[in-house]
């Protein structure tokens, strides 16, 4: 059976694309191996766990100060250098410098990719596109590339946000002329890479397995939102949804999911004694990514509030907002064109407004808070949408994805 190396550039606790690839790859008999860094002792701890209850290979790269400090020290040398040089060359860069600028674990995930031989490569985020086209070019196999984001879109034009952005579609760029196969996460992200590069990305949603139907039971209480990522900072919508519940004028519970930016939580709480007294705050750890769906039991509702703070938020449809239906949440989303297909499954059973219009928001959520059935109404149809489009075995999604590395192979 083939050999085919997977590659992230993130750890596998944070590319559930990329585990989705190796596990789907595995179970239908190809010998698969997993490339990725270890930047973080926490998420190496969770990387382990996971590659525990798995049956294919993984090769960690060690990138991490903690983990490696003379590699990382070199590497973010190399990138501060490079960057410096990006800079003040603009337009006139070779390609060569705009990829040490945006991928600090290049050189090092190139050399781990080749360390084996592989029938095709396939690589998604960010940092790990150039590295899994090169490593495949000196191997002389096909490679596949995987736009989770629409990466020169990803940073507002702040600070080094223009010349990231910049990089990013240089070597987007390039994978779309050299990549034997590109994927996208969403409808509007591929549309987005397809007029900007000439290329048109086969879609593979954010989309997971389909569980066992939620359980249906009568809640009493507050009504329980819920949002989670990586990261719980800035420019996420969560402020908007503070100051919707302040409009409310009920007892409202927010439960968020991930590791605060330092001094974040604070502010959400400065502003809710301000604007919302009647909400209550809660902040819970990361768990498992394995558990995701199951972490979403003990609430009501799920928030996709993605406020368009950038191009590529405007237009991605996330891992998050494509797990709530899945456990049966109802959803609030913002009118963006990466949420769009979603909304339109809903039948309007969902909370669907403009970022920023927080009266909107308020009197979806002031409806659901006092009108159980019609919340109830909107979990079954999340579910309903999800059951019937929206999970990874789907034929357009899984099937796609395999059948595409079939014919490669």
């Amino acid at each position: 059976m083939a050999r085919i190396t997977i590659v992230s550039a993130g750890h596998l606790a944070t590319c559930p694309r990329m585990l989705k690839a190796a596990d789907a790859l595995s179970g239908i008999g190809y010998d698969v191996r997993v490339v990725s860094p270890l930047l973080s002792d926490r998420l190496a701890t969770i990387d382990r766990a996971l590659h525990a209850r798995r049956i294919w290979r993984w090769f960690p790269v060690p990138l991490g100060r903690a983990q490696a400090p003379m590699r990382w020290l070199l590497s973010g040398s190399r990138v501060k250098v490079a960057r410096r040089v990006a800079a003040a060359l603009g337009n006139l860069r070779p390609h060569r410098v705009a990829i040490y600028a945006y991928s600090r674990g290049y050189k090092e995930l190139t050399n781990a990719i080749l360390q084996e031989r592989s029938d095709l490569i396939y690589a998604g985020t960010n940092g790990a596109i150039t590295a899994a086209l090169d490593a495949a070019a000196r191997a002389g196999v096909p490679c596949g590339i995987d736009f989770e984001d629409f990466h020169c879109g990803e940073l507002t034009a702040a600070g080094d946000g223009h010349l990231i952005n910049s990089l990013a579609g240089a070597v987007m760029q390039d994978a779309s002329q050299r990549a034997a196969f590109v994927t996208a996460a969403g409808e509007a992200v591929a549309r987005a890479c397809a007029e900007r590069f000439g290329r048109e990305p086969i879609v593979i949603n954010n989309v997971f397995s389909l569980p066992a139907p939620p359980r249906r039971r009568t809640r009493t209480g507050p009504l329980r939102l819920y949002w989670f990522s990586q990261t719980i900072g800035q420019g996420r919508g969560i402020e908007d949804v503070i100051d919707a519940a302040g409009w409310v004028g009920l007892p409202i519970e927010l439960h968020l999911r991930g590791v605060p930016v330092p001094g974040y939580i604070e502010q959400l709480r400065t502003q809710a004694a301000a604007a919302s007294p009647l909400l209550t705050l809660a902040v819970h750890q990361p768990t498992d990514p394995d558990a995701m769906i199951g972490s979403c039991d003990a609430f009501d509702a799920g928030l996709g509030v993605e406020p368009g703070s950038s191009e590529n938020n405007r237009l991605v449809l996330s891992n998050k907002t494509l797990t709530y239906p899945l456990a049966g949440l109802a959803l609030v989303l913002t009118e963006t064109p990466g949420q769009q297909p979603l909304a339109d499954t809903l039948d309007g059973d969902a909370i669907v407004y403009g970022a920023g219009n927080t009266r909107a928001l308020a009197d979806g959520l002031r409806r659901w808070a006092r009108d159980r059935p019609t919340l109830e109404r909107a979990r079954s149809a999340a579910w309903e949408a999800a059951r019937t489009r929206w999970h990874w075995e789907y034929p357009s999604e899984r099937d796609r994805l395999l059948a595409t590395i079939r014919s490669f192979v």
